[in-house]
């Protein structure tokens, strides 16, 4: 389920709640029974507004990252050969498609 965030103007408060897309919250009781949290002091008719912002995206910056992170990256250099820019110690940098034992090995970079 999608995260929203409600804002009520009468408290200035800012609520995150999880529900279906096309459920609508429009007033602060229901926000509260919804959150789980108790009403307090605010009008539980006191009218909230829905808030869009844009989900939080992480990606690796350089391939240091990617190789800290557990990636291969490859480049490719020629026809059926790249480069593994993130190679790790005992790995092959150039990699062909016809040598297996040129492959990244990903039982290594399987960060648990």
């Amino acid at each position: 389920m999608p995260l929203y965030r409600y804002y009520c103007p009468q408290n200035d408060t800012i609520v995150e709640v999880r529900h279906g897309m096309r459920e609508s919250v429009e007033r602060w009781g229901a926000l509260c029974a919804l959150a789980g949290r108790p009403v307090g002091p605010t009008d539980p008719e006191a009218p909230v507004e829905r808030h869009l912002f844009p989900p939080a995206v992480h990606t690796p910056t350089g391939d240091s990252q990617l190789k800290s992170q557990g990636f291969a990256k490859l480049v490719r250099r020629d026809k059926g050969v790249y480069e593994n820019v993130t190679a790790l110690d005992g790995e092959k940098r150039i990699m062909t498609a016809d040598d297996p034992s040129s492959m990244p090995d990903l039982k290594r970079r399987n960060m648990d």
